[in-house]
């Protein structure tokens, strides 16, 4: 049996560039946030409240995937022995709760002002919803590069991208207002913001819960991996393979290689390393490998 895996503990420059733009969208997003908060309680305007509670959320959410991207660095010990890589996984589920339920109070406080509607600032509203365009998509930016390799990041630039589109929504609904004076446009407006939280806050859940249940992540096909390790001369078969996520960024297996009979030492460790060279391809960097030989019967030995 034999494993592979490596550990880096430093911060790349990728990764510091990714530390010091979580770091801005926090300090930025945490600005608005006052801002929306103050204007909207001055002029009475529920999308730009509904809007900060969600801009809020994010905050919270920026600063847990940073505390477990930190945490993703910590070296393993005795008794973590993969260190504390899942938090980045439960940081993503714990982040989507959050927002689930902010959608609850958003769509809830929108409905009621539907029937209730109440005056409101048009211009002050679509200019204070145009700074939010220019800080989110600015933060956003900052992760495009990254977005593909972590599913805390990817969650980071789709939530600061959906803001900056529910900000472009915000500024239309107080023009709207500006010219018509049709105040229930607010709050249509506060139901429209959570219906689009509500869509990506779907996709991130039944991706977190996933991997937070040890589950293959979403782009690794077993069958592939099946088809993979079978072009490798001397493999006979695989089996009794498990496929889980560490962290957001890494992934491990474990798998039964059945060889050909006549395969000896040298070929054997051939093949693990070969396996292992095509699983890294495919972001499985930490990789557990029992053998047997075509001529052994799995259930009669130690598996």
């Amino acid at each position: 049996m034999e494993h592979n895996h490596s550990h880096s503990h430093g911060l790349t420059g990728e990764q510091t560039k990714v530390n010091n733009a979580y770091i801005i969208g926090i300090s930025l997003n945490f600005i608005f946030v006052v801002i929306e908060v103050t204007v909207g309680l001055v002029v009475n305007s529920l999308s730009l409240l509904s809007d900060a509670g969600h801009n809020l959320a994010d905050v919270v959410a920026l600063v847990l995937s940073l505390l477990a991207f930190r945490l993703m660095k910590v070296r393993s010990n005795e008794k973590y022995t993969y260190g504390y890589r899942k938090t980045s996984i439960l940081v993503a589920l714990f982040n989507t709760m959050f927002l689930l339920v902010s959608i609850g109070a958003i769509a809830y406080e929108a409905v009621h002002r539907i029937f209730n509607p109440s005056p409101t600032s048009g211009p002050t509203i679509a200019f204070v919803a145009a700074i939010g365009i220019v800080i989110n998509s600015a933060t956003a930016l900052m992760f495009l590069s990254s977005k593909e390799k972590d599913l805390n990041i990817k969650s980071a630039y789709l939530h600061l991208m959906n803001d900056a589109l529910i900000s472009a929504g915000i500024v239309a609904g107080g023009v709207i207002i500006y010219y018509t004076n049709w105040f229930r446009v607010d709050s249509i407006f506060s139901i429209v913001v959570a219906v689009i939280i509500l869509f990506g806050a779907w996709r991130l859940l039944r991706t977190s819960l996933r991997l937070s249940l040890d589950g293959v992540p979403g782009y690794i096909s077993m069958d592939d991996i099946v088809a993979t390790a079978m072009k490798i001369k001397g493999v006979k078969g695989i089996h009794h393979i498990h496929i889980w996520a560490i962290s957001t960024t890494e992934n491990a297996l474990t798998a039964h290689l059945v060889l050909q009979s006549e395969t000896n030492s040298s070929d054997e460790q051939r093949i693990k390393e070969d396996l292992k060279r095509d699983l890294g391809l495919k972001n499985i960097h930490h990789v557990t490998l029992e053998t047997e030989k075509g001529d052994m019967d799995c259930e009669t030995i130690t598996c």
